[in-house]
């Protein structure tokens, strides 16, 4: 996990964060494997969370940052963590809130 140095790059990191979720859908949809069967109990929540926090972000109403708390979307991580493949991004992104940036 790496720090934020700047608000724009928190911005970058939650717009890929959200790429993520896409990508990782557009997988469940194109493969009709059972492995991706264990993403269904948290794609939908973990990707409302990521584009809440985003769209709060372009908006202008995001005013988290260094506030001490957890994003909401940390519940899944904490909750599904071994299944989710960017989770280290997401970790990244919740420590810039936490923390704010340099």
């Amino acid at each position: 996990m790496r720090n934020v140095e700047k608000y724009e790059e928190f911005v970058d990191l939650v717009h890929q964060a959200v790429y993520e979720v896409d990508e990782l859908r557009a997988c469940m949809e194109d493969e009709e494997d059972y492995d991706m069967e264990r993403y269904a109990p948290f794609i939908d929540a973990l990707d409302a969370s990521l584009r809440q926090l985003y769209d709060d972000i372009i908006s202008g109403n995001y005013s988290g940052a260094g506030m001490g708390g957890d994003l909401s979307f940390m519940k899944i991580v904490n909750r599904f963590e071994r299944d989710i493949p960017f989770r280290d991004l997401l970790k990244t992104i919740n420590a810039a809130h936490r923390k704010g940036w340099r």
